[in-house]
């Protein structure tokens, strides 16, 4: 079955040589059947996946934490929460 509700719009992307190039590679390496396939995960990366934070941030972050509930500048998690959504 096949639905015809959907249709994918062609763009044309100009790319300097040495950036397709690359990709292609990368692709290839990485078990992408084309560059169009390569760009299309990459695109749906950006767009809907949560960044990922290394353990390297996290700590730096859990640190910036420690620091400023000692020295009483954020409070309560729920104010913390409430500061960082503004």
């Amino acid at each position: 079955m096949v639905s015809i509700g959907i249709m994918n719009t062609q763009i044309n992307l100009r790319l300097p040589e040495n950036l397709i190039t690359t990709a292609k590679t990368y692709a290839e390496k990485h078990g992408y059947s084309t560059l169009q396939e390569f760009i299309k995960e990459t695109i749906r990366e950006k767009m809907f996946e949560e960044p990922k934070i290394s353990k390297a941030e996290l700590a730096l972050v859990r640190k910036l934490a420690d620091v400023s509930i000692k020295k009483g500048l954020l409070g309560t998690e729920e104010e913390l929460f409430k500061r960082l959504k503004k």
